[in-house]
């Protein structure tokens, strides 16, 4: 199952985060919550890796009405997006909204996560040069 919307940007990583942060804003979405990762698991366990990050991205109104739908659908919440260096340049990636969809199989989310799909996709298009 591909669950994920998928870019390289051509720049470094620590130029990608606050462009994708700028850039998910510009769509309806706030940042909640920013999880390095690389920093966490060099505290907790010792372990070296890229500097990677996880963006906990929500647009308060397609949130809202997933809820009411589906209570349940917080798990799902927020929508998860990881920025982490490559070799040459920065990877970004983007839950697809869809697998909101597909988890609780509820068709009324349907129209929520295409909107959702729309807006993240626009977000990841406009980091493109």
């Amino acid at each position: 199952m591909d669950y994920a919307r998928t870019i390289t940007l051509d720049v470094p990583y620590q130029e990608a985060v606050p462009r994708v942060k700028e850039a998910f804003k510009a769509q309806g979405f706030g940042t909640l919550t920013e999880i390095d990762v690389q920093a966490t698991l060099k505290e907790k366990l010792d372990l070296e890796m890229e500097p990677y990050t996880i963006l906990g991205a929500c647009n308060p109104d397609l949130a809202h009405r997933a809820l009411e739908v589906d209570r349940e659908i917080g798990l799902l919440l927020p929508c998860n997006v990881v920025v982490r260096a490559q070799e040459r340049g920065t990877l970004v990636q983007a839950l697809d909204p869809q697998v909101m969809v597909r988890v609780p199989e509820r068709d009324e989310l349907r129209p929520i996560a295409e909107e959702a799909d729309v807006r993240i996709q626009a977000a990841l298009d406009s980091l493109k040069p």
